[in-house]
């Protein structure tokens, strides 16, 4: 799992916990969980707008290492995928979760 995602999660998660000592009410916990996907998906858009910053740059000729600008596209990437799977599994979780009979 890339680590800018899980790390955001993780981060807020844990502020979360250390901030509040009491159980959360429906709609904080809503709120809570809004703002750490909030904060991850921000962090994919950083990394997808630092990709083509360089890409630009490598195209401008401002660029000299090819590596540096490829290390960054490629974090990009992995970045966006593990943000499209965790996408994924939400839906087939929540499909799941609507199949269950009460």
């Amino acid at each position: 799992m890339n680590n800018y995602v899980t790390n955001s999660l993780h981060n807020h998660a844990f502020f979360e916990k250390t901030q509040e000592s009491t159980r959360k009410t429906p709609a904080q916990a809503q709120q809570s969980f809004k703002n750490a996907l909030n904060d991850a998906l921000n962090e994919v858009n950083k990394a997808q707008h630092a990709s083509n910053e360089m890409t630009s740059k490598l195209a401008a000729g401002d660029v000299e290492d090819l590596h540096e600008v490829m290390v960054t596209a490629e974090k990009a990437s992995v970045t966006l995928q593990t943000t499209i799977e965790i996408r994924n599994k939400a839906q087939e979780a929540y499909r799941e979760i609507m199949r269950m009979q009460v």
